[in-house]
């Protein structure tokens, strides 16, 4: 039996992997703010255990790992699931709403990830899946700030991959698209207030399109949900999982973009090193 600890547990993805874990008959430390909220959906299990967990409290990261050790002994897999959305240009972001939106998706992360990673170690056995996102690998106007904290993400779990590897430990970064859950709802994405017109065209056109794609888009969150709980158990994980064919078809169309910029700029890529036998 595996304990698996999930952050954002009590709704969208967290709520559908907690219900398959169960299903499956592993352990599940189900994390949320409301911790009442994944015991009213759930119900009493003992193979649950629900924790309040704000992951921007680092002290409370590192008391509900405690938690999830003295109730079960182990935590074998670590989904970084908590983390919610900012639409808007760039330049209409706040910096308070950076602020916040970097505090959970990318310092929440790092909090959790830092009180669970000692117990693994000592183990020497452990998961960890890492939720980013389609624009995590591409960025797109409108997502400009979001973006930026699916690509900290990113670059967090590629180093965290080979760091944890000779320890027995796995990371991925799961890049899910557009998925068929609340993502785009006021729920899970904020809307900066700031329009600057200027930018009707591209960010604000955004808005616009996300407001019809919500409830609308491709991706099964109960596909989704069953591919991780199986991942897991892949003896050689990959370093990063796309999820959704829009992320598939968005990785192929920025390695197409990414080959003719160096096919055309390869001289001056290559210019700037020093002269042969200096």
């Amino acid at each position: 039996m595996k304990t698996w600890f999930i952050t954002g547990a009590s709704r969208g993805f967290g709520a559908l992997i907690v219900e398959r874990v169960l299903s499956k008959g592993d352990a599940v430390v189900a994390t949320a703010r409301n911790p009442q909220a994944v015991i009213d959906r759930f119900g009493a299990h003992p193979n649950l255990l629900a924790v309040a967990l704000d992951v921007t409290d680092e002290k409370q990261a590192a008391a509900a790992a405690e938690a999830a050790i003295a109730r079960f002994g182990r935590i074998d897999v670590l989904l970084n699931n908590a983390g919610f959305g900012l639409m808007g240009a760039v330049e209409e972001a706040s910096a308070a709403e950076v602020e916040a939106l970097y505090r959970t998706n990318v310092f929440g992360l790092l909090n959790v990830t830092r009180a669970v990673l000692p117990h693994m170690r000592k183990a020497r056995s452990g998961r960890i899946l890492n939720i980013s996102s389609i624009g995590g690998y591409r960025a797109g106007a409108g997502f400009g700030v979001y973006s930026s904290t699916k690509f900290a993400v990113e670059g967090l779990s590629e180093a965290l991959h080979h760091e944890l590897a000779p320890l027995g430990i796995h990371v991925t970064v799961v890049e899910p698209g557009y998925f068929r859950t609340d993502f785009l709802d006021a729920s899970s994405l904020s809307v900066s207030p700031t329009r600057i017109s200027d930018y009707d065209g591209t960010a604000g056109k955004v808005r616009t399109v996300a407001a019809g794609l919500s409830h609308n888009q491709p991706g099964d969150p109960a596909k989704l949900a069953e591919v991780l709980v199986s991942f897991v158990e892949a003896p050689n994980p990959p370093v990063r999982l796309p999820l959704g064919s829009d992320t598939v078809a968005a990785i192929e169309q920025k390695h197409e973009a990414d080959r003719a910029i160096l096919a055309e700029w390869r001289p001056v890529s290559i210019s700037t090193d020093f002269a042969s036998g200096r």
